[in-house]
């Protein structure tokens, strides 16, 4: 469950913690990613590797669309109009003939994983396991290359001093929209991921709960940091299944224990343990 999600928190970590722009929009890329798959596997049997890239394409259009009338605006009103978009796309698929409403969109079989003369057998669990976390690493690896790259320099500088950055040279809202893109890009591979994973694509997957779900684990982590989201992801699941075992309302002692970290680990616990430790 973890391996299919992370890309899509560390996208949000992306624009979110590196960039300082909080977005409740992200389930927007995610179900976009998931549905563009689904349909292409469900309804027109093309094989993974065209429907994979085509989530990927697909989530990156939507963001570019959304970015374009989001990063006009700062702070919370940042984080209004990406819900907002976020919505409106949630509606358009509903709608869509082929997404299946409400109930969601099933027969997202993809039993053989045929790899040039090569055939895996997707229904045993080691080797699904094993192929999601290969696109799960090559998400990270991606992730890294450009948090080291010049722009990686420019989307920390734009987070700390906006106009400093500003003043000196760069264009600060293209760097915002090719970031907001990038992230948008990494969390359609998730919804891809997550389709292929459960078989099928539920409509929650962009309800605006889930970009919420996803914020509080980067916070819980630690925003700006690189394995802050890995750190959040499994606290919160973990959470969550034990309480879930003791009460049907989990969420109430999972919120008070969110609150609690945040009062207590303002950076995360990943944050705060590299912050004791002294190490960026």
């Amino acid at each position: 469950m973890l391996s299919r999600r992370r890309p899509y928190k560390r996208s949000l970590n992306l624009l979110f913690g590196y960039m300082g722009m909080l977005s409740f929009g992200h389930a927007a890329f995610l179900g976009v990613g998931a549905y563009t798959t689904g349909i292409l596997i469900a309804h027109f049997q093309l094989p993974w590797w065209i429907a994979i890239p085509s989530s990927i394409v697909g989530a990156a259009v939507v963001a570019l669309a959304m970015g374009l009338l989001a990063i006009r605006t700062r702070g919370i009103y940042f984080a209004m109009v990406t819900l907002a978009l976020s919505q409106c796309v949630y509606f358009l698929v509903y709608q869509f003939p082929l997404s299946g409403g409400e109930n969601g969109l099933r027969g997202v079989n993809l039993a053989n994983l045929q790899i040039g003369p090569w055939s895996f057998d997707l229904l045993n669990p080691a080797i699904k396991y094993y192929f999601l976390a290969a696109f799960v690493v090559l998400a990270l690896w991606i992730v890294s290359k450009v948090l080291a790259s010049p722009l990686g320099g420019v989307i920390e500088a734009v987070r700390e001093n906006e106009a400093r950055t500003r003043a000196c040279g760069f264009n600060v809202e293209a760097t915002k929209l090719v970031t907001f893109v990038l992230s948008g890009a990494i969390s359609g591979l998730a919804g891809a991921l997550n389709a292929i994973h459960l078989s099928s694509v539920p409509i929650e997957t962009l309800h605006y709960e889930t970009s919420g779900l996803v914020v509080m684990i980067c916070l819980l982590g630690g925003m700006g940091t690189f394995f802050g989201p890995f750190v959040g992801a499994a606290l919160f699941f973990l959470i969550q299944d034990v309480f879930s075992i003791w009460t049907e309302h989990w969420q109430l002692y999972v919120g008070a224990i969110f609150i609690v970290f945040v009062l207590f680990f303002p950076k995360g616990v990943w944050g705060t343990i590299l912050e004791k430790c002294h190490v960026r």
